[in-house]
């Protein structure tokens, strides 16, 4: 009777656990799925005159025959890789230091370094320009520089977070082997360290590429409108009502993202399964 009583609680409960996904499928359906939906209608149709949609790709043809989004989208991809690259180059070390005991005995410095994500974006951007035009450095003489600094400045908490939970999960004990071994300094970062670091090192990546591509109040703000990025174009698109293109670039983001995620995923498992053989 009570094995029965059991299975019934064990079922009900098992049953219940399916529904608590329903808010969560329902989220994803209207935020996420119905968006997705509404830009390809519209990357893929054009406007009548009396409102009606039919389908085209005069859109298309539009983005791949214009030089000047061409260049906008090559350029916001260079800026993109080179935000990324110093993010790391700057945010690795310093998570390495507040992760390790030894350097940071207390956890106060790893809030001074994430604190400015709690700040208004908005608010940040109009910060540094403040403190850029202080320092001589403004959009009307150097936009890209200006860009560029804020740019690293509004990301790199994004880089030193996921690279600080990576390092605080570091197997120490590989690391002493590696040093007992013989390796020198050099050897036991490229042997050890870093092979461990790379899952930290692809999601600092991720929060900071994309993002970056199609940001457009940190180059609109800094560089007073001189740096155009590929997320500026797709707002001046649907500020002006020209939604088939802006739907068709916002397309091109999204394809952007998805072969981003597939080549961090390859190179995660890649790395991930190479380490363990070429630990030493």
């Amino acid at each position: 009777m009570q094995s029965t009583k059991k299975k019934g609680l064990k079922r009900f409960f098992s049953f219940k656990r399916k529904y608590l996904a329903i808010p969560y499928s329902v989220f994803l359906a209207l935020f996420v799925i119905v968006p997705i939906l509404i830009i390809l209608v519209y990357a893929f149709t054009d406007t009548l005159d009396d409102g009606t949609l039919i389908f085209s790709f005069k859109a298309l043809t539009s983005f791949f025959t214009s030089p000047s989004k061409i260049n906008v989208l090559v350029v916001s991809l260079f800026i993109g890789i080179l935000n990324t690259l110093i993010c790391l180059l700057i945010g690795y070390p310093l998570a390495y230091l507040l992760a390790n005991n030894k350097y940071n005995k207390n956890k106060i410095l790893v809030m001074l370094f994430v604190m400015p994500m709690w700040i208004n974006f908005v608010l940040r951007t109009g910060a540094t320009r403040d403190v850029l035009s202080f320092l001589g450095i403004n959009g009307g003489n150097h936009p890209y520089l200006a860009t560029m600094i804020g740019m690293v400045y509004n990301y790199l908490p994004f880089t030193i977070l996921p690279l600080y939970t990576t390092m605080l999960k570091l197997d120490k004990s590989q690391i002493e082997a590696a040093r007992d071994l013989g390796c020198n300094p050099v050897q036991t970062f490229t042997k050890s360290i870093l092979p461990q670091s790379i899952p930290g090192i692809v999601s600092a990546a991720e929060m900071v590429f994309m993002p970056t591509i199609s940001s457009y109040v940190i180059s609109d703000t800094l560089s007073e409108g001189k740096v155009t990025l590929f997320g500026n174009i797709i707002y001046l698109n649907f500020s002006q009502s020209q939604w088939n293109e802006g739907s068709f670039m916002a397309f091109v983001m999204l394809i952007l993202v998805g072969i981003t995620m597939l080549i961090s995923k390859k190179f995660d498992k890649g790395e991930a399964r190479i380490s363990a053989n070429n630990l030493w």
